[in-house]
Order: structure tokens, then sequence, then C-alpha cells
């Protein structure tokens, strides 16, 4: 089965983070990017294994699976899924952890909307006009 369509999975359980990162990445949206959310970590963690987003932005403090936990499942799944870590935890030992599940990328809170649409754009190699 062959994907058409580039899609990107957003994870947060505050749901004014979530709208935030769709008004964020609303352009690529307008250029077809599929968007996907969820709200905890187990939906999460269903959607990714079902959808295979090409990138997820994922909150690590979260109820039912922290995004350390679904990040570490998700690799283990599907290794091509580029994983952004988006979290208030910034400490070393935060980030370190980040590293030992594997995560693509750690981006601390509150976080540059204008970085996070640029990335997002880059990995799906598209184009925006910031």
């Amino acid at each position: 089965m062959s994907k058409t369509q580039p899609s990107v999975l957003i994870v947060d359980d505050e749901s004014f983070i979530r709208l935030l990162l769709l008004q964020t990445l609303e352009e690529l949206a307008e250029q077809g990017v599929r968007m996907l959310t969820a709200a905890d970590g187990q939906e999460a963690l269903e959607l990714a294994i079902a959808e295979r987003p090409d990138v997820i932005l994922l909150d690590v403090m979260m109820p039912e699976l922290d995004g350390y936990a679904v990040c570490q499942r998700v690799k283990q799944e599907a290794e091509d899924i580029y994983i952004i870590l988006l979290t208030a935890k910034g400490q070393a030992m935060d980030k370190e952890q980040g590293r030992v599940v594997r995560a693509d990328e750690y981006v601390t809170k509150p976080f540059d909307p204008d970085y996070v649409l640029e990335r997002v754009a880059e990995l799906l190699g598209m184009d925006v006009i910031i």
C-alpha cells in the first residue's frame, strides 16, 4: 500500500496546544498534508501504528502513556516515522531520555511556531512562506 498524501500527527493532552499546532501548520494542510491529532499517549500510539504519519509532534507529559513511551514503541514499529518531542521538560536528563527512546529531535516549549512550520515542511519536502 503506497501513501498518497503526507501526514502529521499532533499529540498533546492540552487542547489549546493541539489547536496552536494545527494553526501553525495550516499552510501545509492547505497544500494537502493530512493533520491527525491525539489527546493522550495511548491514542497517539494507536494512530501512529494505524496511520503511519510522516512526522509526529509529540508532547512528553501526558496521561495513559507518556511521550517517551510512545516514542519508543513507535520507533520499534516504524523507524522511518520522524518524531519531534515538543515538551516543557528541558533539563539535560530529559533530553538524554529523548535520545534513549530514539526521538529525532527535542524541542522545548514555548516553541517558535515559525521553526515548527519550517522544520515540518522541510521534512515533508515542501515549501512554505514565513
